[in-house]
């Protein structure tokens, strides 16, 4: 698992042949203008770390750029190398480099980064936007980008002309002067809830009733889901701890900290996932990994889950397009439908806020309001309706005389 550390210090690992490697950047190739990796290994980690620490301070002082003055691809790539990568998971990473590669460079990355201007970054956002954009080589794609991509464009290069200003290489950052399109507004998608019932009579069926049913009764990412261990589980408490996932790196599983720290979490589950989580237990006691791959007794490939996920829909006859993520939506939406807070049901998703999480259940909260809305509006209806008028006395002589009672004896 790599570890994070701070800015300049490099990057550690362990290696699947159980050496510890240690990354960082030394420069930037004058001609190529690609990141300089080298690298150090030993057998522990404190060697490791010994070592990578020399190098640094043997190689600090060599110039990254002879003239200092680099094209904006140069920086991106020096950025995401040296501030960027060391920092972040490592899909992410994968991700970021793309943007980089892919889209960034082609369009503006033989510009001098003192000359890039907030117009040559506006027009990239719109070619984006309108044309798309194909890596070096191949065809331009005439698929338009999606605004939310344009966005995730819009925030990797903001973010290294942020460090560049801090650097002192450019006065101000272009990125603050473009408009980039708004957010996507797009329907999410989640099971039926009359449909639940079938969806898990055929995770029964398939042997996976109890890994789908926690998934759906706690809404936890598929990752998370898949790297809990027995020892996660406090029974008697009913509570369960989510500290770690299960990623694809470079082809192998692996097992790292959660995507933020605010993933990092106690979850309280009901009696009937419990007893369904023992049971998983007891078919493999000595695996300490709670839902481990029947096929190779480790962990199950993110990949093979969801492919379970699309059986069990078709087999239950479920017409609804739902990705394995999408369970996580059905939970959420399930448990404000119910009445749970935001508050709460943000702590149990992992969200950094319970303003993300109203954010990204904007379609439930309003059904509520409006619900509530209507609640509301019956009281008040209720509440300033005015008072039926009293009946008016009778007349006069219509009214029922009183006789004294000396008089009728």
């Amino acid at each position: 698992m790599a570890k994070k550390r701070a800015n300049g210090e490099g990057s550690i690992r362990k290696k699947p042949s159980g050496r510890w490697e240690g990354r960082y950047t030394q420069g930037i190739d004058p001609v190529t203008g690609k990141a300089i990796q080298e690298s150090v290994s030993a057998k522990t980690q404190a060697e490791c770390k010994e070592k990578l620490a020399k190098a640094i301070r043997e190689n600090r002082g060599v110039p990254l750029n002879h003239t200092g003055d680099y094209t904006a691809a140069e920086w991106c790539r020096l950025w995401f190398e040296t501030y960027n990568k060391p920092n972040i998971r490592y899909n992410t990473a994968k991700g970021y480099e793309g943007i980089i590669e892919h889209h960034i460079i082609p369009a503006i990355g033989a510009i001098k980064l003192k000359q890039l201007s907030s117009i040559h970054i506006q027009r990239m956002y719109n070619d984006l936007k309108e044309n798309g954009r194909m890596p070096r080589g191949a065809k331009q794609n005439d698929k338009a980008l999606s605004n939310t991509f344009v966005r995730r464009v819009h925030a990797v290069l903001q973010a290294a002309l942020k460090q560049a200003v801090k650097e002192r290489l450019i006065p101000y950052n272009p990125c603050e002067n473009c408009r980039i399109p708004p957010k996507d507004k797009k329907e999410m998608t989640i099971l039926p809830p009359e449909k639940i019932g079938r969806y898990l009579q055929e995770a029964e069926k398939y042997g996976v009733l109890p890994m789908f049913y926690l998934e759906l009764s706690s809404g936890l990412r598929r990752g998370e889901l898949l790297a809990l261990q027995w020892t996660d589980l406090n029974v008697k408490e009913r509570i369960l701890t989510v500290n770690k996932q299960v990623t694809r790196m470079e082809g192998e599983l692996d097992v790292t900290e959660p995507k933020t720290k605010n993933s990092v979490r106690k979850v309280a589950l009901s009696q009937q996932a419990v007893d369904l989580l023992v049971q998983e237990h007891e078919q493999h006691p000595d695996n300490p990994i709670l839902f481990p791959s029947p096929r190779t007794g480790g962990y199950w490939s993110p990949d093979a889950v969801s492919r379970i996920n699309r059986k069990l829909l078709k087999n239950a006859g479920i017409e609804e397009h739902v990705r394995f993520h999408d369970l996580r939506h059905t939970f959420a939406t399930m448990a404000i439908s119910s009445g749970v807070d935001v508050k709460t049901l943000s702590s149990m998703l992992g969200h950094y806020s319970a303003g993300f999480t109203l954010d990204t259940y904007t379609h439930i909260t309003n059904d509520m309001q409006r619900g509530a809305a209507e609640k509301i509006g019956g009281f008040m209806e209720s509440a300033t309706a005015k008072p039926e008028p009293e009946p008016p006395d009778p007349p006069e002589e219509s009214r029922c005389k009183v006789i004294p009672f000396e008089k009728v004896v």
